[in-house]
């Protein structure tokens, strides 16, 4: 099966794809929204991408992790360039990898970033990639959970604030919670519907810059929401094995994080004690993305 004919049997899936050439080599690496349409553009109209011709018209074979998020594509396309660049890439990404802290201390209560993991005293989530995304999902979360209106203080333009939303130093723990709540997945629901209560309001009020605002809020909290294993802080070594049908995809995570994918015809035998160890949460992920490589390589 040709490259070309491959890429239509990806999924129209996020993920992250690869090409290599005759000898094997790897020439390019990226990431998708869409893997099949994204892959399948390379073979066609390249517009402002025209210096990719080259490489193009070496690929013989295209290879794919299909990831449960946007987000997830885009740390596992992170960490494995930065594990090797390919001759084709020019970046390992821009993109800044970035915590979210919720304070709960009364002199400092808020929810703010923060570029390092330390987080005496505090709660913190991540890391997530895109500084901008933080802090656009930080301002949703403040719009939905004005926390830092708890704090000691406040100047008097904030204590009028705060008592016009209702809040005060009692309500400091309950915010901290539903805050917190709402990060590690608990009770995302609860801020998706009052953003999208709060853009539609501003819209039927015709303040159409209020409501791209609060869009771009919610669009930036689902980003931090979704589910990302890929890079995990304080995570462990281990490699996750998945097999279909003589064929056998392995991923390398190192220090929490997915750094290494290989995939290998081979029978059962040979990969039993990595398929057998590998954790019940990534069993899925490796099944189906051993399903997706036999695809692709066999049709």
């Amino acid at each position: 099966m040709s490259a070309r004919s491959s890429a239509a049997r990806l999924p129209h899936e996020p993920g992250v794809y690869r090409f290599r050439d005759r000898r094997g080599q790897i020439l390019y690496l990226g990431r998708a929204t869409d893997l099949r349409s994204r892959v399948q553009s390379y073979w066609g109209d390249l517009r402002d991408r025209t210096h990719l011709t080259r490489m193009v018209a070496r690929i013989a074979r295209v290879e794919a992790v299909a990831c449960d998020s946007v987000h997830e594509a885009a740390w596992l396309e992170r960490n494995l360039l930065e594990a090797g660049l390919p001759p084709w890439n020019r970046t390992h990404g821009v993109e800044t990898s970035i915590y979210i802290v919720v304070d709960p201390r009364p002199r400092t209560a808020g929810v703010r970033t923060s570029h390092v993991a330390r987080f005496d005293g505090v709660v913190g989530f991540g890391p997530y990639l895109g500084g901008t995304r933080a802090r656009q999902a930080i301002s949703g979360l403040h719009r939905v959970f004005p926390l830092s209106y708890t704090r000691e203080r406040l100047t008097g333009a904030e204590r009028d604030i705060a008592a016009s939303r209702g809040v005060g130093p009692r309500s400091r723990e309950r915010l901290a919670a539903a805050v917190i709540a709402a990060l590690d997945g608990t009770d995302a629901g609860a801020v998706r519907e009052e953003l999208t209560a709060a853009r539609d309001r501003a819209a039927a009020a015709l303040n159409f810059e209020l409501a791209a605002r609060i869009q771009e809020e919610l669009a930036a909290f689902a980003w931090v929401t979704s589910v990302q294993r890929v890079t995990v802080e304080g995570g462990g070594d281990q490699d996750v094995c998945g097999w279909v049908d003589g064929l056998a995809v392995t991923f390398a995570i190192r220090g929490g994080r997915l750094i290494g994918w290989e995939q290998r015809e081979c029978g059962r035998s040979a990969v039993g004690r990595g398929s057998a160890g590998t954790p019940p949460e990534w069993a899925e992920f490796a099944r189906r993305n051993a399903e997706l490589a036999a695809a692709l390589i066999r049709g």
